[in-house]
């Protein structure tokens, strides 16, 4: 290929072939403890976005950040419905919680209705400030640097790092 020619965008499956086992990280991060009871295990929540991600047929992205960004929305997901899933349950069962990680979360005790306040605090934060919000989605289920953030926002990783500092003050006090 020359210089000037610009890559092709990556559909689903040639992106997730791409990232997979920075997915599988990012998926094992995003969840706890594990054992033979889990609902959803990292293999279970990669493949999970997979099959999300490949519902929306002719989705392209023109580079890994922008796939990232994607995969991390759509982990968030997954989380959120499981829990929401399980906490409709009526007849119990025998579980394991699944818990967000990371400095972000760390002092959340490992509680279903946190991930639950995290998702609608991160709700709020985007009808405040919806880069803000982003930042925090790509950082935390897109595993991105600030630098890539950046990138895929248009703006300084600087800026990016303003953006996490406001966003965690935001979070602790919504989480109150």
């Amino acid at each position: 290929m020359h210089d000037s020619e610009v890559p092709a965008e990556l559909n689903v499956e040639q992106a997730f072939a791409g990232a997979y086992q920075e997915l599988r990280r990012l998926a094992r991060s995003r969840l706890r403890g594990g054992g033979r009871n889990t609902v959803l295990d990292t293999t279970a929540l990669v493949h999970e976005t997979f099959l999300k991600l490949s519902r929306n047929a002719g989705v392209s992205f023109p580079d890994r950040p922008r796939f990232l960004v994607y995969a991390g929305r759509a982990m968030r997901s997954i989380i959120v419905d499981m829990v929401r899933q399980r906490q409709t349950e009526r007849a119990g069962g025998d579980f394991a919680l699944v818990t967000l990680t990371g400095d972000l979360v760390d002092a959340l005790p490992a509680e279903e209705a946190h991930i639950l306040q995290v998702h609608e605090a991160l709700q709020e934060m985007a009808q405040v400030d919806e880069r803000m919000a982003r930042v925090v989605e790509m950082r935390y289920f897109g595993g991105m640097t600030d630098l890539e953030i950046g990138e895929a926002l248009g703006v300084t990783d600087r800026t990016v790092r303003r953006d996490w500092e406001q966003a965690r003050l935001f979070l602790a006090e919504a989480l109150k």
